[in-house]
C-alpha cells in the first residue's frame, strides 16, 4: 500500500486557484490547466514551514544547496556533468521560452515548432516579430524525415518540448540523435522544454536531455527544467535554464536584466526540497496516474466518436473528437460539465485536452459526464 493519498478530494475552490476559479460557482468540473489537485508532498511543505518560522523574507541569491543537488540529480539521472555556471533559475518556464526566442533568434528569422504544442510555443516567436514554421508530427512526435525539408535560409531555431504537450509522447534517444545531428548540420539552435521529464508512465520509458547526448549539441541548446509540474509547485514559479555554452548563456541573460524578476524566496526553498527528498512520493504519484491513464484510455476510446492514445508521460491526455458532430468540442463538453482545454489553443481545433491529474473518482465522474453528452448526440 502507498503511504501517499491520491484519493482525496482537496476543496481548492476558495483558494485563489486559477483552475478552480475559472469554473467559480458552476458544477464544471475543471480539467483544463495543468496543475494537478493532488497535497504536494510533506518533504516540501516541511521545509517551507521552516523557512516561514525563519521570519526574515529579504532579497534572496539561488542557495548553492539547490545547485549542488539539481546538479547530482542530473548526474545521477542522466550522467549529464554540468557546473553551477550553466544553470539560470527563473520564475517560470513560459518566460525562458520567451527569452530563448528573443536570444537566440533576430526579428524576421524563421522559428520552428512541432504542432499541436502548447500555446506559448507559437505566441513566444510572434512576440519577437519571427517568423513561425509549423511541423507535421507523425505519432504523437516531430516528422523527422520532412524536418529538413521545411528549413529555411533564415531559420535559426526550433522550440523542442520533450515529454509532448500536448499528448505526452516521449522521444526515443535514438530519435534525438537523429534530431541532433540534422541541427547541427543546418547550424540551427534548439530550446528543449523537458518540463514533464519526472512525469513518466511507462516503467520501461526514460528520459534523455537532448543536450546530455554529446558537447556539440550541447553547444546550441537551452533546456528548460522545473519542478512545478511533478510536485505541484507551479504557484512558487521556480524553473531553471541550463545552458552550456558560454556565448548563449550570456545572451539569454542580457536579455532578462532588468525585465525579468527573481525567483521568489518560497520557490527555491520548494525546488531543492522537492529535488533533494520528493522522489519517492512522486514514484507513487506515476503509478496513481498510469492508473488513471490506463482507465481513460479505456473509456475513451470506447465512446463513439472520440478516441485518444496512451501517454507515455505527463498527466494530459489529448483527445480526438473530429468524428463528433460538434463544431466547439470544447465549449460541447463544458456545457456537459467537464471544463477541458480548446484544442484549438494548441492547433488543432478537433481535439481537447484532458488533465487527469486528480483523484480517481472526480476523473471517473468526468467520463460519465463525457459519455452521457455524447449519447445525447
Amino acid at each position: 500500500m502507498s503511504p501517499f493519498d491520491f484519493d482525496r478530494l482537496i476543496d481548492r475552490r476558495n483558494t485563489s486557484s486559477d483552475k478552480w476559479t475559472k469554473y467559480k460557482g458552476t458544477d464544471i468540473l475543471p480539467m483544463w490547466v495543468a496543475d494537478t489537485d493532488f497535497q504536494s508532498p510533506s518533504c516540501i511543505t516541511e521545509a517551507l514551514h521552516d523557512r516561514v518560522n525563519h521570519g526574515v523574507f529579504g532579497y534572496t541569491r539561488t542557495p548553492d544547496s539547490l545547485n549542488t543537488v539539481f546538479i547530482e540529480r542530473m548526474s545521477h539521472k542522466y550522467d549529464w556533468t554540468l557546473n553551477a555556471s550553466d544553470l539560470t533559475w527563473l520564475p517560470g518556464l513560459v518566460c525562458g521560452l520567451n527569452l530563448a526566442t528573443r536570444a537566440l533568434a533576430q526579428p524576421n528569422d524563421s522559428v520552428m515548432t512541432a504542432t499541436p504544442i502548447y500555446p506559448p510555443f507559437m505566441s513566444a516567436p510572434k512576440r519577437s516579430n519571427n517568423t513561425l514554421i509549423k511541423l507535421s508530427m507523425k505519432e504523437g512526435l516531430i516528422d523527422l524525415t520532412s524536418l529538413e525539408s521545411e528549413i529555411k535560409p533564415h531559420t535559426k531555431l526550433l522550440l523542442f518540448c520533450n515529454p509532448h504537450n500536448p499528448g505526452g509522447g516521449m522521444y526515443h534517444r535514438t530519435q534525438l540523435e537523429e534530431l541532433a545531428d540534422i541541427l547541427i548540420r543546418h547550424d540551427l539552435l534548439i530550446c528543449s522544454d523537458e518540463i514533464h521529464c519526472d512525469l513518466i508512465l511507462d516503467p520501461d520509458r526514460y528520459h534523455t536531455p537532448i543536450a546530455s547526448l554529446h558537447p556539440e549539441i550541447a553547444a546550441r541548446t537551452i533546456t528548460l527544467m522545473a519542478p512545478s509540474k511533478t510536485w505541484n509547485i507551479a504557484g512558487l514559479a521556480c524553473s531553471v535554464a541550463i545552458i552550456q555554452d558560454q556565448r548563449l548563456r550570456e545572451r539569454f541573460q542580457a536579455i532578462s536584466k532588468g525585465i525579468v524578476p527573481d525567483v521568489n524566496i518560497m520557490g527555491y526553498v520548494a525546488a531543492e526540497a522537492a529535488y533533494r527528498d520528493g522522489d519517492d512520493w512522486n514514484t507513487a504519484q506515476c503509478e496513481y496516474l498510469r492508473g488513471n491513464r490506463d482507465y481513460l484510455y479505456r473509456e475513451i476510446n470506447s465512446i463513439p466518436g472520440l478516441s485518444m492514445a496512451q501517454n507515455a508521460a505527463t498527466y494530459l491526455a489529448w483527445i480526438d473528437a473530429n468524428e463528433l458532430p460538434v463544431p466547439h468540442p470544447q465549449r460541447f463538453f463544458e456545457a456537459a460539465g467537464v471544463g477541458l482545454s480548446n484544442g484549438e489553443d494548441f492547433g488543432d481545433k478537433g481535439f481537447v485536452r484532458l488533465n487527469f491529474g486528480c483523484p480517481r473518482s472526480r476523473l471517473e465522474e468526468a467520463v460519465h459526464r463525457i459519455e452521457r453528452a455524447v449519447a445525447t448526440l
